[in-house]
């Protein structure tokens, strides 16, 4: 997996619990029009500490472009934002 680390858009949904789940991202690459892709599935849900920065750290898996990738997404708790880390 290549590191990246730049800013999505994300759609999420969260429980009654306050459990976060993200449902699909959008992510602009360079120059590229805007991306949409569908998470098919959840692997792994952690949390780690960055910098000292919580964030949790989705390790997720998707159908892009007729072949299935796995990627890893963060939410940085302080902030409210999400990051595409590795794909």
């Amino acid at each position: 997996m290549k590191v990246l680390a730049l800013p999505i858009e994300v759609i999420s949904y969260t429980d009654n619990k306050g459990s976060i789940r993200p449902i699909r991202f959008r992510i602009q690459i360079d120059d590229e029009l805007m991306q949409v892709i569908k998470i098919d599935k959840v692997l792994v849900k952690e949390t780690e500490k960055l910098a000292g920065n919580i964030m949790i750290v989705y390790k997720c898996q998707s159908l892009i472009d007729n072949v299935i990738k796995l990627f890893e997404i963060k939410y940085e708790i302080s902030t409210c934002k999400w990051i595409l880390f590795k794909i």
